[in-house]
């Protein structure tokens, strides 16, 4: 039987796509090709996640350089999910290092390996902020380093599939705001936020954030990839969100609903609250110390991602997990989390 491969594949989304592929039956094993393996990072539950399962296998290795290892099984299924991504945290060169080099490599191995399946997953980034609702089909203005990167590495994907495209299969997906047990980002932080008691509204209630819960991806990944194949053709680009994106207090009423709490939501003004953030960064930056009121994701949490997942409510996708019942999921895989 054939094997998948996931570079990038110690990450959030690669353990849970592991699972998602061994589940189908149509693996032996699914490789997690990383730098890092999932126990040197801080997320306990995904260490859990691939121990319980025989048939992940990790394999230490950086997609910025050539990749020489070759799993003993043919290569049926390739997802590449390596990636820098965080904003703030990186510098703008380390965005295009990692996601240009990395798809440049990925792509040549899959050349070598013979592998004709693909997917890929970029990001809502190279759209660019906009309080304006945008689809597939809208034009991509990237305004940061990370969605100059994310679009330019979805070329070299489609160069890919361009040299042999009669055989090949590729999938993008540009996904928002992708949640679930042991994220440890954004919604990860609202979550704890709404429950200390330290989240504000700051004229931000209906800014709307596309989101998705991160089994849902899986799915709708793994949808598009075999609705590709079985009606014979080869390329599939998706935005991945709920419809419509959740509004911050969506997501804030959502939380308190599933955690079964009450709260009382403040509102500051945004001036006051982001002058205060950079009041903090300039006291915690020098110490080193680590804080959640930076000044950069502040600005975001009033600009709005207002994506429409065009492709998936036009051919019927059959949506799984609406925002509360995503949250009442990862409350019961992960209630620490909760806590």
């Amino acid at each position: 039987m054939s094997c998948a491969v996931i570079f990038g594949g110690s990450g959030f989304i690669g353990v849970f796509f592991a699972k998602q592929l061994l589940a189908t039956g149509d693996f032996a094993k699914v490789y997690l090709f990383d730098k890092e393996q999932v126990a040197d990072k801080p997320f306990p539950y995904r260490t859990r996640l691939v121990r319980e399962e025989a048939g992940i296998v990790e394999v230490k290795g950086d997609v910025r350089q050539e990749i020489a290892w070759q799993p003993e099984e043919p290569v049926a299924l390739i997802a590449n999910f390596a990636a820098v991504h965080r904003e703030p945290g990186h510098e703008d060169f380390e965005y295009y290092e990692t996601n240009l080099l990395g798809a440049e490599h990925v792509c040549a191995w899959a050349e070598r390996v013979g592998c004709r399946d693909l997917v890929f997953t970029s990001s809502i980034s190279p759209y660019g902020p906009s309080e304006q609702q945008k689809d597939e089909r809208s034009l991509p203005v990237p305004v940061t380093a990370y969605g100059g990167s994310k679009l330019a590495a979805e070329k070299i994907h489609q160069a890919w599939l361009a040299a042999d495209r009669a055989q090949r299969h590729l999938v993008i997906v540009r996904p928002g705001v992708v949640f679930g047990p042991g994220e440890g980002g954004n919604v990860s932080r609202l979550i704890k936020a709404v429950l200390k008691r330290y989240f504000f509204y700051m004229g931000n209630r209906d800014t709307r954030k596309a989101g998705t819960y991160v089994k849902e991806l899986c799915a709708a990944m793994w949808w598009a990839l075999q609705r590709q194949k079985e009606r014979g053709e080869h390329f599939t680009l998706f935005n991945m969100s709920m419809n419509p994106g959740p509004s911050i207090q969506e997501y804030v009423e959502a939380v308190c609903k599933v955690a079964g709490v009450r709260r009382k939501v403040p509102a500051i003004p945004y001036p006051l609250l982001l002058s205060a953030a950079y009041g903090i960064e300039l006291i915690a930056r020098p110490l080193g110390i680590r804080h959640p009121f930076s000044p950069v994701r502040i600005r975001k949490l009033v600009r709005s991602n207002n994506i429409l997942p065009g492709f998936l409510v036009e051919h019927g996708y059959p949506y799984q997990y609406p925002l509360e019942s995503a949250f009442a999921d990862w409350k019961v895989d992960c209630p620490e989390e909760w806590r």
